[in-house]
Parts: C-alpha cells; sequence; structure tokens
C-alpha cells in the first residue's frame, strides 16, 4: 500500500475528502518526525513505539575492492510493534 491508497482508506473508513486525509496523514508523519528530532519516542499504545537509536562509528570494507573504510556515527528510526499490531499479523 502506497500513501495514496492509505489516504483513500482512511478518507473512506473516517468519512472525510480525501484531500484532508491527506492533510492528516502529513501532520501525523510531520509529528513523529519531529519528535524523533527532538530526541523524543512516540508510543501508540497496542500499534508499536518509534524511537530514535544512535549508532556508534564503526570499521566496514568496501565490497568492491576489501580496502577499509571508517563508517560515521549516524542517527536511525527504531520501531517495535506493539502486541496488538503483532496479534493481528499473526492472526491470533
Amino acid at each position: 500500500m502506497n500513501k495514496t491508497e492509505l489516504v483513500a482508506e482512511i478518507a473512506e473508513k473516517a468519512d472525510i475528502s480525501k484531500e484532508k486525509a491527506g492533510e492528516v496523514l502529513t501532520a501525523f508523519t510531520d509529528e513523529i518526525t519531529a519528535a524523533l528530532a527532538r530526541e523524543d519516542s512516540v508510543s501508540l499504545i497496542g500499534f508499536g513505539s518509534f524511537t530514535r537509536r544512535q549508532r556508534s562509528a564503526r570499521k566496514g570494507k568496501n565490497p568492491q575492492t576489501g580496502a577499509e573504510i571508517d563508517i560515521p556515527a549516524s542517527n536511525s528510526v527504531g520501531f517495535k510493534a506493539g502486541k496488538a499490531l503483532k496479534d493481528a499479523v499473526n492472526n491470533r
């Protein structure tokens, strides 16, 4: 499912226009992004939690040449599924 299809489903289920559903989805993703940028986590009970994770600097190898390279430290986003989501995916 892509964003357009998700917006259409939200609009239908919430009985709102697709334009309004698109605005809601954009606001939702923008707020999650902003919270993670502030190093806050976002927990949606039953669905899951988004957290900011830090990766340490490390050594790696260039797969083409085999030369050792330095990989800088970086941040990434982690998602841990909640119980209700896990159960829905596993049809329990």
